[in-house]
């Protein structure tokens, strides 16, 4: 069992039967006398993906989810899902659609992650914080077109498209961050 006291970013608990992901945490304390502390949450259903807020009191009780989390890799998309497998136990699991299109555009064939897994279920795959990906299409540079800073398009080896600087060529690896899939340098 775990109190309100317990909760932080990260943690996974059970709630109405299913594993929540705690996404945000905060304390609002009462302004009247005897009035109890509010723990304010905001955070995922990891079965059906929601993203909700909860009020708990202080002092609540919540149980903790037979959650685990193991090293993984991803194998190959099998169409529209993706094809994982646990390090340890060498176990394969699919990761349905909807779930896997979000990030699908950082996976290559090899790419180490962390699965979590529910009752020996996969719910969540999470790709590293920044991946190292190939520059398969750009627009050639052209000199002396602005004096501000622009950004061009590009495409990547995973069909991903983004924003980056124009000195970059086709050929050329770069680093991408995986949570909000921007640029961040060359690799």
């Amino acid at each position: 069992m775990l109190t309100t006291s317990d909760f932080k970013r990260g943690l996974v608990i059970k709630l109405d039967g299913a594993p929540c992901l705690i996404i945000d945490v905060t304390v609002q304390s009462p302004s009247a006398r005897g009035a109890n502390t509010m723990v304010k949450t905001r955070y995922r259903n990891l079965l059906t993906g929601q993203v909700l807020d909860k009020t708990f009191r202080s002092g609540d009780k919540v149980d903790e989810a037979d959650f685990e989390r193991h090293k993984g890799q991803f194998l190959y998309a099998d169409g529209d899902r993706g094809v994982f497998m646990d390090l340890e136990t060498y176990e394969q699991f699919e990761l349905e659609a909807d779930a896997f299109s979000a990030i699908a555009p950082f996976m290559l064939d090899g790419t180490e992650v962390t699965l979590g897994l529910f009752q020996e279920r996969l719910v969540s795959v999470d790709p590293p914080n920044t991946v190292e990906l190939v520059i398969t299409d750009t627009p050639p540079i052209i000199k002396h077109a602005t004096a501000t800073a622009q950004t061009k398009e590009a495409l990547l080896e995973t069909g991903h498209r983004l924003q980056v600087p124009p000195y970059l060529e086709i050929g050329e690896k770069i680093k991408v961050d995986t949570r909000d899939g921007r640029f961040i340098s060359r690799a």
